[in-house]
């Protein structure tokens, strides 16, 4: 199975991510906020990332900008559950401007998300 970096500050949602991608056997490493993530990538290389939009310190939209700078082509899924301003779908848009070719809206299942991984693997 493959190793996964799980990018969100909703601690109770990045657990049940977790959960879910351990059920399926793959490994898992975790980060808060994309500033986290990036520091995790300079010791290993997952083989996907999954990054939140919406993060405080370095927001899912910088971190992909600062993977796409360091050319850096660990394939992304991007997930987001939007805000009261802002909607998941305007969040996902953005994402798929900056490359993402697999994005989830919040919330998501088991079934979604494996799903989600095999085309961002593929």
């Amino acid at each position: 199975m493959s190793h996964i970096l799980v990018i969100d500050d909703d601690e109770f949602f990045r657990d049940v991510v977790v959960q879910m991608l351990q059920q399926e056997g793959h490994k898992t490493t975790e980060a808060n906020d994309g500033a986290k993530a990036m520091a995790l990538l300079q010791r290993a290389q997952p083989d996907l990332i999954i990054t939140d939009i919406l993060m405080p310190h370095m927001d899912g939209v910088e971190f992909i900008m600062e993977l796409a700078k360091q050319s850096n082509n660990i394939p992304l899924i991007a997930i987001s559950g939007g805000r009261r301003s802002i909607s998941s779908s305007f969040n996902l848009e953005s994402a798929k401007l900056l490359g993402v070719k697999v994005t989830l809206a919040k919330p998501f299942n088991q079934t979604a998300l494996r799903a989600a991984i095999q085309e961002a693997l593929a």
